[in-house]
């Protein structure tokens, strides 16, 4: 799905704004046992309720996809032939009235999923209507249905002294468990070239560094392309591999400034689809930031090898485009992209040196202070 087509779904889940007519889930405990489940009637409970349950549910459109949002696909051979996609197509084509399946997910998220502490599991069913064109040319309709879920941690807020007005009297106040924002979520089918597409699904998660491969295999039966933070730490791997010694702040400098005209131009053009990066386009990268061409043929090479030739990289997977972290083991310099020319690296005398260029005032620990110019004999 692209960004317009993700964007449109979110703002689907808004009071007013779509046609889920249910939202169930259910309460599983630390040990793995489902305690509670619930088949909640969305226009049956207060507008503050139903608004936080739909600010739930929209957190899994919320990212960037290739990074937090992620295309499953279905092999041909699984449509409709495995447990998990006629599970999902069950709980779609039913709009999450067949108790059969709606407990089936339930239960086999509680066994296989592994994560420490108490969740809710949220499921909602949406539907509307999509106009176009037929082949000939005539307005026509279809409907688009598609279900989505999400896991959500529970929080037990701590007991705290307060104040009762209407009692005039000091008590422990304790609350019931709150319920956090989605670590993953799934919507499926996922819209593609106007209509529901059967042989992908949208999965999300809110921790890009997670391993989500057990999440996938339960919810799709399949596998999840590479996470964004395990395509950086290849492409990473491979850049310290091939370029080596060549490798300087100029590169990293020049390859940042790059990317962030890239998505300039990107942004400006208006397209539906997200700027994507290939192995070639990363090898164009150092090319231009004046790695020969030999190198940048090893590194595009070990690129396709590693992370597949058609791979598809968020600009953000490659390289920070808001800000340039310097680290040592014993200090961290942070400076925003616009202002990364100020920042050098020198070998003075032997001694390797971080040079920061200060045109303006300076101040350390809150106290402004004067730079001197030194004196040729050091004082």
């Amino acid at each position: 799905m692209n960004e317009k087509d993700i964007a449109a779904i979110r703002r689907r889940f808004r009071p007013g704004k779509n046609a889920i007519g249910r939202v169930r889930g259910c309460y599983v405990n630390e040990n793995k046992k489902i305690i509670s489940e619930f088949d909640t009637m969305l226009g049956m409970i207060s507008d503050n309720e139903s608004e936080e349950l739909l600010l739930k549910l929209r957190k899994v459109f919320t990212g960037a996809p290739g990074r937090n949002i992620l295309n499953a696909s279905f092999p041909t051979s699984l449509v409709g032939v495995s447990e998990e996609h006629k599970l999902l197509t069950a709980l779609r084509e039913s709009a999450l009235s067949d108790d059969a399946a709606v407990k089936s997910l339930f239960e086999k998220t509680a066994a296989a999923l592994e994560r420490e502490g108490s969740y809710m599991i949220l499921l909602a069913c949406d539907k509307y209507d999509i106009f176009k064109k037929n082949d000939s040319g005539e307005d026509s309709s279809e409907m688009f249905t598609y279900v989505v879920g999400c896991i959500c941690g529970i929080k037990n807020p701590k007991p705290a002294l307060s104040y009762s007005l209407s009692e005039n009297r000091l008590r422990n106040l304790t609350g019931d468990c709150v319920i956090c924002a989605p670590e993953i979520g799934f919507m499926f089918p996922s819209f593609e070239n106007g209509g529901a597409d059967i042989y992908s699904a949208l999965f999300y998660t809110r921790d890009i560094a997670a391993d989500n491969t057990a999440a996938a295999a339960l919810l799709f039966g399949t596998e999840l392309p590479a996470s964004a933070a395990e395509q950086s730490e290849s492409i990473t791997d491979i850049l310290v591999e091939t370029v080596a010694e060549e490798c300087s702040l100029e590169l990293i400098q020049a390859i940042q400034g790059q990317v962030a005209e890239m998505n300039a131009d990107h942004k400006a053009s208006r397209e539906d689809e997200p700027l994507l990066l290939t192995p070639q386009d990363l090898g164009s990268l150092l090319r231009f930031g004046g790695i020969d061409e030999a190198t940048v043929n090893d590194f595009t090479e070990k690129a396709c090898e590693k992370i597949g030739k058609n791979a598809a990289i968020a600009p953000e997977t490659v390289i920070n485009t808001k800000r340039l972290d310097i680290k040592t083991p014993e200090v961290t310099v942070k400076v925003g992209a616009e202002n990364s020319d100020m920042v050098q690296t020198r070998i003075i005398d032997g001694t390797k040196y971080i040079l920061i260029r200060a045109d303006s005032d300076v101040e350390v620990n809150g106290i402004r202070i004067n730079i001197r110019e030194s004196s040729a004999d050091g004082e």
